[in-house]
């Protein structure tokens, strides 16, 4: 709508009667007039009586400026259907504000202040959403973002919001269940969530249209703390496990199964929070773009140069890969593939294709110049844990080759946002303990049964991996 009129919308229409009605007014006037005019010069009392009606004439004046004066400063009046001031129309000028009436708000000290994300449901009715506000609004609490999951019977409210640091998760979700919210969750959220919900959806989709292993984790940081298994359709041993999903997938409350463009099925578990069928679609429509996009990593390689002067590649591994990481294991000795594998090796090439999915995570392998894999490191989800393992030819052994791939997966678990890595060795594998040691972070040990796990802590890790060998890029 436009606030200009034009002239033949803004005439207004006249009408007989109200032009009869002006002309008996003006002869009315004018007889009172010539009836004054002549009372007054032919009367005794004449010149009294026109001073008194102009000093009459100038008290109404004076009246009546008064009164304008006094209305023209009275505060502008309510909008209809509003409680404040009518709107300005557009080009309008609004006055500055200068601080000077400013209230007891614009002077005190700013006030510390946390971020909460939180969801509750409500029942879907005008003025539910109101009420959450209005209570959050009276505990001083800043709604920054907010998404609506709409169910069969109510909605989802989930809210990014800045509260005073003094106030306590139960303080908010009292005040949340007095405004009609149920099945409130709570958790503190930092910076990273004040992304808004498209740009991280566009971010996600963009990370695993480059890496077929981003899914997994694109999938728990659009779902938040939640737990993905990917069961293949064959086991290790060659049988069908006889798990299948439909194509449109299943949700079950807190679990959520999807088809797996590999074969096998996607479960993704979070027991604390019901999965809404918002989340599902958002979650589905990220499996579909993986399985459109088929099988992909990464083509980007580092040529690194030994100690005596032979220059091997590092690059991203998979399963297109598993005729040459198999001829690796023929070149390895026995013992080398019992410290990997922690048992019987007769088997171990059964392994290699479920270690070479990007599903269950990132590998990297060393080649050398003539094309031969002569190392594997790989970087393995295991639910909230991460996992590495190394394993390198015996003839390349010794020669730093394990300490580089370690430090690069130990990067590349830092940017996928893990808190921890650890290894699981025999006690005896001086070099894998060595290569540990060597990353400079906190360790933890256990043994048990000879059997040693090693695990450290990345609160420290750098974000970039530490090469240990001359590098040039190719």
């Amino acid at each position: 709508m436009t606030d200009v009129t034009s002239a033949k919308t803004a005439r207004r229409p006249h009408h007989w009667r109200r032009d009869l009605i002006e002309l008996a007014a003006l002869f009315t006037a004018v007889v009172v007039a010539d009836t004054i005019a002549k009372t007054v010069v032919r009367g005794a009392d004449g010149p009294y009586m026109l001073v008194f009606s102009a000093i009459a004439l100038i008290a109404t004046a004076t009246f009546h400026t008064w009164w304008a004066r006094r209305h023209s400063h009275a505060p502008p009046a309510a909008h209809p259907g509003g409680s404040g001031p009518t709107p300005l129309s557009p080009g309008a000028d609004v006055p500055a504000h200068d601080g000077s009436s400013g209230g007891a708000d614009d002077r005190r000290a700013p006030v510390e202040t946390s971020l909460w994300r939180m969801r509750t449901t409500v029942r879907d009715t005008p003025g539910s959403l109101a009420a959450l506000c209005t209570a959050l609004a009276r505990h001083e609490v800043d709604i920054l973002t907010l998404q609506t999951h709409p169910l069969a019977v109510g909605t989802v409210d989930e809210f990014l919001l800045r509260a005073p640091a003094g106030l306590q998760a139960a303080d908010l979700t009292r005040a949340i269940a007095t405004a009609g919210g149920r099945s409130t969750w709570i958790e503190r959220a930092d910076a990273h969530d004040l992304v808004d919900t498209p740009t991280r959806l566009l971010g996600l989709a963009t990370r695993t249209a480059l890496d077929a292993a981003e899914l997994p984790l694109a999938l728990r940081q659009l779902l938040g703390r939640c737990r993905i298994h990917s069961l293949p359709a064959v086991s290790l041993s060659g049988r069908p496990t006889g798990e299948t999903a439909p194509v449109e997938g299943v949700l079950e409350e807190t679990v959520m199964r999807l088809r797996d463009p590999n074969g096998g099925v996607l479960t993704i578990e979070r027991p604390h929070l019901p999965f809404t069928p918002t989340e599902f679609a958002r979650a589905r429509a990220l499996v579909e773009l993986d399985a459109r996009l088929g099988p992909r990593i990464p083509r980007s390689q580092d040529v690194l140069t030994l100690p005596e002067g032979n220059e091997i590649t590092v690059r991203r591994a998979d399963q297109r890969d598993l005729v040459a990481a198999r001829a690796m294991h023929d070149r390895c000795s026995p013992r080398t593939l019992a410290l990997r594998y922690h048992g019987p090796v007769g088997d171990a090439d059964r392994y290699l294709d479920h270690l070479l999915s990007p599903r269950f995570g990132r590998t990297l392998a060393v080649q050398t110049a003539s094309g031969r894999l002569v190392a594997l490191g790989h970087l393995l989800w295991d639910g909230d844990e991460t996992e590495v393992a190394l394993m390198v030819e015996d003839d390349w052994q010794r020669r730093g080759i394990g300490a580089e791939l370690l430090g690069r997966l130990v990067a590349m678990a830092v940017e996928a946002g893990c808190a921890s890595v650890y290894a699981v060795t025999q006690s005896s594998n001086t070099g894998m303990v060595a290569a540990m040691r060597a990353l400079n972070l906190p360790l933890d040990y256990q043994i048990e049964d000879g059997t040693l796990v090693i695990t450290a802590r990345l609160a420290t890790a750098p974000a970039a991996p530490r090469h240990r060998l001359p590098l040039g890029e190719r």
